[in-house]
């Protein structure tokens, strides 16, 4: 017996969307075959095409990449001196980066876009950064190579090497040192970086941001992201899936020395799901949902990024085994070693040693900007008349701020029993100052009973830090309790 039969026009509308997305992923371009095993450039050096970059179970289709004049990989320039308009600098014409507004007494950082990339995402970068540092902020553009994914797969080592030369140049025309360089790279721009960091040694940092899985799931080190590509690998994880079919731009692969991944890593609060329109079997809406979902969960990366650099103790990171044991509150608090925060100041964490941590960093986040959330552990010892049905709430505050309603529980309320939730505030409340106590029954008309907070006690997830709040009250459905420190 057959369960679905589809209609026979709706046959090759299925194909053409299976087919679209299996193009989308890999480029849209023809493959084609390469019978040269190798090909040098000046400057740059030698490309192989043979074990690990082709032949392997990931990367059976990809080839040899162009040359750097065809790539045209541009070094584009903002400073505090020229937030909105670029210079041009160049390693080949090096004289221009002297004429330039490049501070060698200052930090480097370098934007790298991945796959097909306007560029915005770089200008809003620099943007953020020059409010709050003085450093040499570069968009690299190398989208001549980058218009097609296959083709970008194959060039971004050509890419690579010309960001390791430009460094190199630096080093040795103006003594300015490989550590005080740090790449940013999304999508493949990860994995750009990678190929950049490895020919450079002292390199200072690289951060990927959801470096991209196609033709790099499970592959030797020498061809993704890797922790010896810097001395600081840090990684941002945001459409991290492992399979085609569950639709992820990203890798699942750690590859860095810290690796978060936020809201599990894999799909983000807030971004469009690609199943719903898959099984309602509307496939012209589903062509555009694909590209919505990628520039969504793909983009939360430096959306994420760009926000911790305004916010230096935002998005607070806990160790743990996988994000479900994380929900389960299995990691709760940060260890005696304490947490890094995910984004711009990862740097500051103290890793005992360079080698590779491989514990997973795991936070959550809101579906909206700002993103950030502060994660606590609250129990209230709940008061009463009468058991009643109903839902309560808390609302806490501290010296930087007080959170909006949080909801502690809802449904039956018994009077004795211990309520206990992790809960990601949006807002960092500091030294808790005061905890209020509401709640509201589900029936209408005027109620009999009244409920309180006995008790409430709050923990802190950065440090661990408990405060316990008190009250004798019991109060009217929507009558506040505020609760004082016992």
């Amino acid at each position: 017996m057959t369960l679905f039969q589809p209609k026979s026009n709706q046959v090759p509308s299925m194909l053409r969307a299976v087919q679209w997305l299996f193009f989308f992923l890999r480029g849209k371009s023809e493959v084609v075959t390469v019978t040269r095993k190798e090909v040098c450039y000046e400057r740059v050096g030698c490309f192989k095409d043979g074990l690990p970059w082709t032949g392997t179970l990931s990367r059976q289709l990809a080839g040899l990449p162009w040359s750097p004049e065809e790539i045209n990989t541009r070094f584009l320039l903002y400073t505090r001196r020229n937030p909105k308009a670029y210079q041009e600098i160049s390693a080949v014409d090096y004289p221009t980066i002297r004429a330039s507004h490049f501070g060698t007494d200052k930090v480097t950082r370098i934007n790298i876009p991945g796959w097909k990339s306007d560029g915005k995402w770089q200008q809003d970068m620099c943007n953020v950064l020059l409010k709050v540092e003085d450093v040499n902020c570069i968009n690299l553009n190398w989208i001549n190579g980058s218009l097609e994914y296959i083709h970008a797969v194959n060039n971004l080592r050509v890419a690579g090497a010309e960001v390791a030369y430009f460094i190199d140049v630096l080093k040795k025309k103006f003594g300015y040192p490989p550590s005080k360089v740090h790449l940013i790279g999304h999508s493949l721009g990860a994995h750009l970086a990678g190929e950049a960091g490895s020919r450079t040694p002292g390199l200072g940092r690289i951060t990927g941001l959801d470096p991209a899985g196609p033709y790099f799931h499970n592959t030797p080190h020498e061809v993704r992201l890797d922790p010896s590509d810097a001395n600081f690998v840090d990684v941002i994880h945001t459409n991290a899936l492992r399979f085609f079919f569950e639709f992820g731009a990203g890798t699942i692969n750690a590859c860095g020395h810290l690796d978060f991944y936020p809201n599990g890593g894999k799909h983000m609060p807030g971004c469009k799901d690609l199943i719903t329109p898959l099984l309602k079997f509307d496939f012209d809406a589903y062509k555009e949902e694909v590209s919505s979902f990628f520039d969504c969960n793909h983009a939360r990366s430096h959306r994420f990024y760009m926000e911790s650099i305004l916010s230096p103790d935002a998005f607070i990171a806990y160790p743990c085994r996988s994000y479900e044991s994380f929900k389960a509150g299995d990691c709760f608090h940060c260890p005696k070693e304490g947490c890094p925060t995910m984004g711009h100041f990862a740097d500051r964490f103290h890793l005992k040693n360079r080698k590779p941590n491989r514990a997973y960093y795991f936070l959550n986040t809101g579906a909206l900007s700002p993103f950030a959330r502060w994660r606590h552990k609250l129990s209230v010892k709940l008061a009463g008349n009468n058991v009643t049905q109903g839902s309560m709430f808390l609302r806490v505050a501290g010296k930087t701020g007080k959170t909006g309603e949080l909801e502690m529980a809802s449904g039956t309320l018994k009077p004795g029993m211990t309520y206990t939730r992790l809960i990601d505030a949006d807002v960092s409340v500091g030294n808790i100052t005061s905890i209020e106590f509401v709640w509201k029954e589900h029936s209408f008309g005027h109620s009999q009973y009244k409920l309180g907070a006995e008790m409430v006690i709050d923990v802190s997830g950065k440090y661990g830090y408990e405060s316990i709040f008190c009250s004798q009250d019991i109060k009217e459905p929507n009558i506040a309790q505020i609760l004082k420190p016992c």
